[in-house]
């Protein structure tokens, strides 16, 4: 690698601001479900995210009459519990590893503070209640569908 290339690199390193582990944590908190977090720090596969829940919303729309019963909306839930999981794994890794992770090369590390502790009780409290409601949901989608609950009215 020539000088001038090395420069370059360096200063297009540099001209990146730095990623914050608050705007990491609230993407994966509010839009983790699409894959936003994982644009956002640049991975490789963010794409299959994306295409699984946009797939999986597609097939909960257009082929049963109830979007909320169908088994294809079902599938929103594993990228949808992820995002709130990695929401408080980004928020609370240290200042240190994140930056060596996700900010190679901006030099001094970013010292955060209290925002991403509280994006990750935000994350815990909002994942726990989704995660109680996507447990009931199925409950009561495998429940109707054996016949359990025939004769019972809500």
């Amino acid at each position: 690698m020539t000088q001038a290339q090395a420069s370059s690199s360096l200063s297009a390193a540099s001209a990146r601001r730095p990623r914050g582990k608050v705007a990491v944590g609230l993407l994966a908190c509010l839009f983790g479900w699409i894959g936003a977090h994982w644009w956002y720090l640049g991975r490789r596969h963010a794409w299959l995210v994306t295409a699984l829940a946009l797939l999986s919303g597609f097939c909960a729309y257009s082929f049963y009459p109830v979007w909320y019963d169908n088994p294809a909306f079902f599938l929103l839930f594993i990228p949808m519990i992820d995002g709130f999981i990695e929401s408080a794994v980004f928020s609370l890794m240290p200042d240190e590893k994140f930056d060596r992770l996700y900010n190679p090369g901006l030099g001094r590390p970013t010292k955060t503070g209290w925002g991403p502790v509280l994006v990750a009780i935000l994350a815990c409290l909002i994942g726990a209640i989704a995660s109680m409601f996507a447990v009931a949901m199925v409950v009561v989608y495998t429940w109707v569908a054996m016949g359990w609950l025939d004769g019972y009215v809500f």
